[in-house]
Order: C-alpha cells, then structure tokens, then sequence
C-alpha cells in the first residue's frame, strides 16, 4: 500500500490513518498471537491508529476487562513502537471503573495507562455518558490528564448533541482541554443514530468522527446473505439488518459498485463513511490477518460522486 495521507483530529496534533484498527477483538476472539499478526500488518501497511477501551473484553466468560489494553500494551513494548502508534482507549464502562465520575476517570486512566505499558494516551474517551455527573466534573478531570501529560487529547462516544455543546462550551468558557473527536454508532445502516444534530454539534465545532460499528456487527461485508449461516460472535447481530428493506437495498448498491470495480463490499461500505462530512477514520477490527486486506482498501478507495449517491440513496 501506498503511503496515505494522514488525517487530523479535529484541533488535535494527532494525525491518523484513515481506517482505524478496533480492539475489541483483541484477547477475546483473537489470542495474543493472532492480535499481534493483525496489529504488524495493520501497522506495515501504513496503519498508525489503534482503538480499545477499558471494558473490552469484560463481557466474556471469565473475563475482567483491560484483556485487549494488556495485548496492545504487550504488543508495543514488543516491538518498541509506541511513538509511532496513536492509541485511543476509554473510561467508563469497566466493571470496575463505571461512570465518569472525576475519581473514577483519575483511577481508571492509571490501570489503562499500566495494562498499556505507556506513560500517555493519545485519546482518551469517555466512553459512555452519564446525564448524573456535571459536565464541569469530567471536564475537568479529563482536562487535570491532559496537564498531567498522562492524556494528549480527549474524546467523547455515546453522547447527546445537548450534552456534547455542554461540555464543549464549558471547555471554552473556562479554558479547559476539549474534546476533539466523537466515536458514534454511524454506518450504511445506520444513519440516523450520527446524522442530524449530534453531527451539526460535531462540524459546528470542528470535531472528527471516528465511527464504530463501521461495517455493522459484520453486515456491511457482504458474507451475510439469505440462507447462509455464518459462524461469528455476531452473526445475530448482523443477520437482523437482512430482515429490513434498507438492509437489502444497501447489500444490492454495494454489490453493485463492488462488482464494477472488482473489490470487496466492506471496501465500499467503509469508503462511503470516510467520504462523510466529519469523519477522519472509521473503525473496523480484524480477529485475522486474512480479514485485513479489504479494511485496508477502503482506506485508498475513492469512490465516484455517482456511487456515493447510490448508496446515500439506498441507505435513506
């Protein structure tokens, strides 16, 4: 692959790769060595933008949470690569760790901070809203991170456009660290859950995208079709959009472009997001280096103003 031009976080100095690598796989449906096989071709391939949280796995059987951190943290001190890598994790899912309380914040960005073997994160989300806490609390605990060094950014994922203006006019008023980036729940199939005035709120203030569920538990890479049975964790997830008629209109516009241009259906699925308005990188995660190569296409794929609007279309 050709070396991409990297794309800037919002008013950030993080610049990154126009895909990012999801870690919820990691030490979960991926072992440590097959995690470190997808991170090195994810990496030798011009990828330099890994996502975890806290909490991934904590929903396995037997798990705690921090088991994907621990893999990225062993991965880098491995290869002795961490200043090449700009790692984004988050606070307030673990079981240990809920909420993003100003204590729980502090605490939880040190276990993350030690699970990764790093001295700073370079996003730091805060995973889930809490309508409970004041935005002037976990502004200001992010913002005591960042002047600390131990955070170099931060983020925000499922949140309100209210919530969001809050926290960002509180930042402004009292010259806080803002948040630069937002990680929603954003795809061909779901547009309505980004779309609207959470994505306003995001370009009003000139924050980056980075969304999750990029490809739809699976959905949007095509392998999903009437009568087949696909063995994966999410297979459930993924079937359900099958059932819808978008679901089906999509699958028929991606197979499309697809066909046309001899390339994979999560190419182009991907593509589309990262030619919307806001977005720098979506987030797609491999549990294999077989399951890399379209990921990354879509990265250097630049689709017609004709096939966007196909798909914008099918996917209305």
């Amino acid at each position: 692959m050709t070396s991409l031009p990297l794309r800037r976080l919002g008013t950030s100095d993080l610049h990154v790769f126009p895909l990012g690598l999801g870690g919820n796989v990691f030490g979960w449906t991926a072992d440590a060595m097959q995690s470190f096989a997808v991170l090195d071709a994810y990496t030798a391939a011009g990828g330099n933008f890994v996502d975890t949280a806290d909490t991934y796995s904590s929903w396995a059987p037997g798990h705690q949470g921090g088991e994907s951190e621990t893999v990225i943290g062993d991965w880098m001190a491995a290869r002795g690569n961490r200043s090449d890598v700009i790692v984004a994790t988050k606070v307030g899912g673990h079981p240990q760790y809920k909420g993003i309380g100003a204590t729980t914040i502090k605490a939880a960005a040190e276990q993350s901070l030690r699970r990764l073997r790093t001295d700073y994160i370079d996003l730091y989300y805060t995973h889930v809203d809490d309508p409970a806490v004041p935005v002037e609390e976990f502004v200001s605990a992010l913002d005591q991170l960042v002047r600390e060094g131990k955070v170099r950014a931060v983020a925000a994922s499922n949140i309100s456009a209210e919530r969001l203006q809050e926290a960002l006019d509180f930042s402004a008023r009292e010259g806080l660290a803002s948040y630069v980036a937002l990680q929603p729940h954003y795809s061909l199939v779901s547009r309505d859950t980004y779309e609207g005035a959470l994505r306003d709120t995001a370009e009003r203030a000139g924050l980056s995208a980075v969304p999750y569920w990029a490809l739809a538990s699976g959905f949007l890479t095509g392998k999903y079709r009437p009568g087949t049975q696909v063995d994966s964790a999410r297979a459930e997830g993924a079937a359900k959009h099958l059932a819808t008629e978008r679901g089906r209109e999509v699958l028929a516009a991606l197979d499309t472009i697809a066909g046309a241009r001899g390339i994979e259906v999560s190419s182009v699925a991907l593509a589309w997001l990262a030619a919307q308005p806001t977005v720098a990188a979506p987030l797609a995660s491999a549990r294999t280096v077989e399951q890399l190569p379209p990921l990354l296409a879509s990265a250097e794929l630049a689709l017609t103003a004709d096939e966007l609007a196909l798909l914008t279309a099918a996917s209305a």
